[in-house]
């Protein structure tokens, strides 16, 4: 999963680093662009954590069958929402965007990135879902493989359509959105092909609402506690956007530079979550304690590394990626700040993806509500009126602190106190309705 993620991360950075050699408007087109493509790729992350959890109980009590029925209903489901959120969503990009602070040049920019980008989001939201079902079933090498193709792809043909070849002029920030569209739609074929040849798939509707059911039972308290945190940075780039575009250029800098190594925790989460599920599944509650234990020490200790590489090596990256002294000046702020609590975001990653696994969702959506609305928005706003643009990252950190310790505490209280072999509440109605 590292191996995918610093791909996926990486063809993020570069993508960066090549419309910021085009101008500060693109750049800064592109971070408006950051909280819509967080929140659209957050709720297929919300929908393959409710269908992962599922399957990966199922195959932790050797019902094989079973899983491979939900995984093919999964695919259908994520079609069928991914559709409903493109109509939603696309009319409403120029709303969005002036919501969010950006107009004139910016705006229209930012519109003509998205519209490309939506022919994509269909085959990387269904590459996603494959991916962690794949996981769920033990399958944990294909993903990351397939994440680094369709990272590599995207890589190679930016710079085609960025800036063009031969007499071709190339299309600018919207050739970065072509990239995307092309890479992910060969990636999609590769994922098919892997899930056809290990006859993971089971062609069949019959029992889709029941799938649909006990998918959403995980996935929609999933789904509402993702797009908590698009919705946070939302708000995050309102604040910052009055600062200027060169400053929203330098926070969608920094904060690819420092998704690369925070990209460590969340392929450590996403691993973590598969393992307990299977674990619990088979009656294993000392097997799932020790991992989330381990995991909690790994991310704390991986953040302080990761802030320390930061520290030292992201003036050298800014400096290469602009030299805007504006977007640096903002870039290096960030980075001083945010990056501070990366491990304490891994905490807090294990436990939300560990919550899920286990068949209980409403523990991670209630502390990223309690998050968002008592702890990140207040002392955001604190922050900003009392020490400006680098008050807002202060404020985040803060909150981050606070979410941690009580993740950490609520799934301890869990593990130890939950029966295994509980059942989740949809699955106790439907025993009642048997009997």
């Amino acid at each position: 999963m590292v191996l995918g993620l610093v791909a996926v991360m990486s063809a993020n950075l570069i993508e960066t680093v090549y419309i910021s050699l085009i101008g500060t408007e693109q750049l800064a087109a592109l971070g408006f662009t950051f909280p819509i493509v967080m929140l659209l790729q957050s709720l297929t992350m919300g929908l393959s954590v409710g269908a992962s959890s599922v399957v990966a109980r199922r195959v932790g009590a050797a019902r094989m069958d079973q899983a491979k029925i939900i995984i093919s209903h999964s695919l259908l489901i994520t079609v069928l929402l991914i559709t409903v959120l493109i109509v939603l969503v696309q009319p409403n990009l120029h709303y969005i965007f002036r919501l969010l602070g950006a107009d004139g040049h910016v705006q229209s920019l930012a519109v003509g990135y998205m519209e490309i980008w939506f022919l994509g989001l269909p085959f990387f939201a269904l590459a996603m879902v494959g991916s962690s079902l794949m996981r769920a079933l033990g399958d944990v090498a294909t993903p990351g493989y397939l994440m680094t193709l369709g990272a590599g792809l995207q890589i190679v043909l930016g710079p085609i359509f960025i800036f063009g070849f031969g007499d071709f002029s190339g299309l600018g920030l919207a050739g970065a959105a072509m990239a995307f569209v092309l890479a992910r739609i060969i990636g999609f074929f590769f994922y098919g092909y892997c899930l056809y040849r290990d006859r993971i798939l089971i062609f069949s509707i019959d029992g889709l609402l029941d799938s649909t059911k006990e998918i959403f039972h995980v996935g929609l308290p999933a789904i509402a506690g993702n797009l908590i945190g698009p919705a946070t940075m939302t708000f995050v780039t309102r604040l910052v956007a009055e600062y200027g575009s060169a400053v929203v250029a330098g926070f969608s800098l920094a904060a690819r530079i420092e998704t690369m190594l925070a990209m460590v925790i969340w392929a450590l989460s996403m691993s973590v979550a598969p393992f307990v599920g299977q674990n619990w599944g088979a009656g294993n509650r000392e097997r799932v304690r020790r991992a989330v234990f381990l995991g909690h020490v790994f991310a704390l200790g991986w953040g302080a590394f990761a802030y320390a590489v930061l520290y030292i090596l992201s003036p050298s990256v800014i400096a290469l990626a602009t030299d805007d002294e504006l977007v640096a000046q903002a870039a290096r702020t960030y980075l001083l700040i945010v990056p501070l609590g990366i491990g304490l975001m891994g905490v807090t990653a294990n436990a939300w993806n560990s919550f899920n696994a286990l068949g209980h969702p409403m523990p991670p959506l209630v502390m990223s509500a309690v998050q968002m609305l008592c702890l990140t928005l207040p002392l955001a706003l604190l922050g900003n009126s009392l020490f400006g643009f680098a008050g807002i990252f202060i404020g985040g950190l803060v909150s981050q602190l606070f979410v941690a310790l009580a993740a950490f505490t609520w799934l301890q209280r869990t593990i130890k106190n939950e029966p295994m072999g509980s059942k989740s509440p949809l699955q106790k109605d439907q025993l009642a309705e048997a009997q």
